[in-house]
């Protein structure tokens, strides 16, 4: 995505990403987040609407699609099994059409949010993106503790969905475990460039006003910002954190 406000040095960076996970299991695949999906390609501005689009600026390409992805690893559109959203803004739940058999792992408050949306949240959710019927699977706040967090096991012990609520109603991180020990949390947009998890916080203006003018419960927000924050200061060896739309962080991740 090359944001149109980029022009304007210092405003926003000059391209933001769509970051999803694949994860591996025995039984298939679980991917995090779907990005746009291949409707959303072929349709452009007339599915997502004319004014999200040229505010994104997104690049539509069908080769990136998450789809196209998953088939240039070598699986089919079945082997994925489980899908996990942070939440279902139209740039993280694009792709949900093109996996129509997946189980789809949402926050309760969330699909409640998407599929009765206030008049302030309907340009955010796209109903054609769950037109085809997903196989929702509700979850709540969880009892476990990560960390310090509240977790609920989305897919076994290895996928956890963290609450991070403040950008929409159900917004959550997922934390899939590594292999090789520690963990990934994908923070979804709970924070939208790389150094507002560092201490002190730093965040192109623009940006910054657009993670305000995005969120439905700013305080929220930024208290999980907060928790972040602490998390990656103090446990950076352990958890890996990341979010939904930086590209350095997805480039460093990508070449490690």
């Amino acid at each position: 995505m090359c944001p149109g406000a980029a022009r304007i040095p210092g405003l926003m960076p000059r391209e933001l990403v769509a970051h999803c996970l694949v994860v591996e299991q025995p039984d298939g695949l679980v991917v995090v987040d779907t990005g746009f999906g291949t409707d959303d390609v072929r349709e452009q501005g007339k599915r997502l609407g004319r004014a999200v689009s040229f505010m994104l600026g997104a690049r539509f390409d069908e080769a990136d699609t998450l789809l196209a992805q998953v088939g240039r690893l070598g699986y089919t559109p079945g082997d994925v099994r489980d899908i996990v959203v942070t939440h279902l803004d139209l740039d993280h739940a694009g792709g949900l059409s093109d996996f129509p058999n997946a189980r789809v792992h949402v926050h309760a408050t969330e699909l409640q949010a998407a599929l009765h949306p206030t008049v302030r949240e309907r340009q955010r959710y796209i109903q054609a993106h769950w037109r085809h019927g997903p196989d929702w699977v509700e979850h709540s706040e969880g009892g476990d503790d990560w960390f310090g967090f509240g977790a609920v096991q989305a897919v076994g012990p290895d996928v956890l969905m963290v609450p991070l609520h403040g950008h929409t109603r159900g917004h959550c991180g997922v934390a899939v475990r590594r292999p090789e020990g520690g963990w990934f949390l994908h923070a979804g947009d709970a924070y939208f460039y790389t150094d507002d998890k560092s201490t002190p916080r730093s965040c192109p203006p623009g940006l910054r006003a657009f993670q305000f003018g995005m969120a439905v419960d700013g305080d929220a927000r930024r208290a999980n910002l907060s928790r972040l924050q602490e998390l990656h200061a103090q446990h950076s060896d352990e958890v890996t954190v990341f979010c939904a739309h930086d590209r350095a962080e997805f480039e460093a991740l990508a070449a490690g």
